[in-house]
């Protein structure tokens, strides 16, 4: 597919289902991380604009043309979003990759998945009719109970930018099949494409109100929308220290939320892996893929000694195969990092581990053909303690570190040395091996002889501080559901007889 060459849309903000200037009138420029030049701006919400907002929201919750819809209704409105979004796949990607500094092919695939989202969300919303009224069987024939399933309500949405309109997509599909009315607010970082959905919903005549989309800073937009009384719920994937900041600020309210934060994952590799090269790609992919910003990356390689000099010496070879470059360039597989602030944090955690002792084996440094832009080449970091800072925190960014282990005992124990929880990978040919670590890794998802492949069916979340709550298939829907109990009493001409008739004392 061609890459288009296209312009910066300017955006307001998506409210009520039209374009709105903030009130403030503020706005944000947008960098383009592979070049560190100004490409255009965005507008930067603040708490009068939450406001109107939620107002919005709740507006639409009491209206026919949203609040009374049924499944199906919504289903339709979920699968025209997902047609223009394939429709307008090309000039997404494009946005996506200048302004996320991801390889254009990988924002490709993103928009793909967008679709694929929409659309099974679309097929949830469906089978939600026949679900609303669920029938419970009681030991009493006095009465009888049914369960419904009702949309909570106005939901807050706050996305990050690794993953700009999936991550969005995660949570916008299943909040609107819910039949929630949503409030987004995207990360400032990477808020272009977020925008172009608010005009997608336009064009496809999504009632208004049903989703608003606010961009801004996070401690003045981010901060209202998780305070707001107004507001039932709270989802929020990125770090830890906002999460918990958010944690605290909806707990005041009793405000329930889904945290999908940060991590350190493991992937422990042993010496019965059925192929090398094979081991070494799904090593690499696991923690260069998306130029190394992924919550999930298995950025802990744990190595059975045995094999680890052969194995080093080949994925040394590999990362330096690598084609580091302009992420709209054909065949690049490692673009920049998303800002000067994290290109300068990542390039911190590398410095530091290597004053603690650690052996920096590949890379560590700016691409030397690369002058501008926010580019680190992809580095593996050998001579590691567990006491080092590069085996403890996230660096969200292309870094391994490396550890050697003898026993299942030891890499078990060196897999579960995180405070994090949110994916672990094992390679080995033996089947019962993996199946013991499956129940030995303290995460939320394990992946077997591969890592990072993310489907939209099965559940994803993290344990400890990767947060809690689970995105995606049937279990995100339900995060956006209220469960009501209905008990009847379907002898209402009797007496309950617990007190004594006045008139027969």
């Amino acid at each position: 597919m061609a890459i288009p060459n296209i312009r910066i849309p300017c955006r307001q903000l998506f409210i009520d289902g039209e374009w709105r200037e903030p009130l403030k009138k503020n706005r944000l420029p947008i960098i383009n991380p592979a070049n560190e030049e100004i490409i255009g701006y965005i507008p930067a919400a603040t708490e009068e604009d939450v406001d109107i907002a939620v107002k919005a929201a709740r507006s639409a919750l009491r209206r026919d043309d949203w609040g009374s819809t049924t499944g199906a209704q919504r289903a339709k409105y979920l699968r025209a979003i997902a047609a223009k979004v394939l429709e307008k796949k090309p000039e997404l990607a494009t946005l996506e990759t200048i302004d996320n500094g991801k390889p254009w092919f990988e924002a490709a695939s993103d928009i793909d998945d967008v679709v694929a989202c929409f659309e099974y969300y679309a097929d949830l919303a469906e089978a939600l009719d026949s679900k609303k009224k669920t029938e419970v069987k009681l030991h009493l024939d006095s009465f009888k109970t049914h369960v419904l399933r009702e949309p909570l309500g106005v939901v807050g949405l706050i996305t990050p930018w690794n993953y700009p309109l999936l991550m969005t997509t995660w949570k916008v599909a299943p909040a609107l099949a819910a039949g929630c009315a949503a409030i987004l607010k995207p990360s400032e970082l990477a808020s272009i494409t977020s925008l172009e959905l608010g005009e997608i919903c336009r064009e496809v005549g999504l009632p208004p109100g049903a989703l608003s989309i606010l961009t801004g800073l996070g401690h003045e937009a981010g901060t209202s929308l998780v305070s707001h009384p107004d507001v039932d719920k709270i989802a929020f994937t990125g770090s830890g220290p906002t999460g918990v900041k958010i944690m605290t600020a909806a707990a005041q309210l009793v405000k329930p939320v889904t945290l999908e934060l940060g991590g350190k994952s493991p992937i422990v590799v042993f010496d019965d892996i059925h192929d090398l090269d094979i081991a070494v790609e799904w090593t690499l992919f696991g923690c260069f893929w998306t130029n190394g910003q992924i919550c999930s990356a298995t950025s802990r390689l744990i190595i059975q000694e045995t094999i680890a000099p052969q194995f080093l010496a080949r994925l040394l070879e590999w990362t330096k195969n690598i084609k580091i470059s302009d992420p709209l360039e054909e065949d690049c597989k490692l673009g920049p990092v998303i800002s000067r602030g994290q290109y300068e944090k990542v390039l911190k955690f590398i410095s530091t581990a290597k004053d603690e002792g650690a052996t920096i084996l590949y890379g560590g440094d700016r691409p030397e053909h690369l002058k501008k832009g926010y580019y680190i080449q992809p580095t593996i970091i050998t001579d590691v303690d567990t006491s080092m800072e590069i085996w403890n925190e996230e660096v969200f960014g292309p870094v391994l570190c490396v550890k050697t282990f003898k026993t299942e005992e030891e890499a078990i124990e060196l897999a579960n040395d995180t405070k994090y929880g949110l994916g672990a990978a094992i390679l080995s040919k033996d089947l019962e091996r993996c199946e013991r670590f499956t129940k030995a890794f303290q995460s939320g998802v394990v992946w077997i002889n591969c890592s990072q492949p993310c489907f939209w069916q099965p559940p994803w979340g993290g344990k400890k501080r990767s947060g809690f709550g689970r995105e995606l298939g049937e279990w995100s829907l339900e995060n956006y559901l209220n469960i009501k109990q209905v008990t009847q009493y379907v002898t209402p001409d009797e007496p309950w007889a617990f007190y004594k008739s006045p008139s027969k004392l």
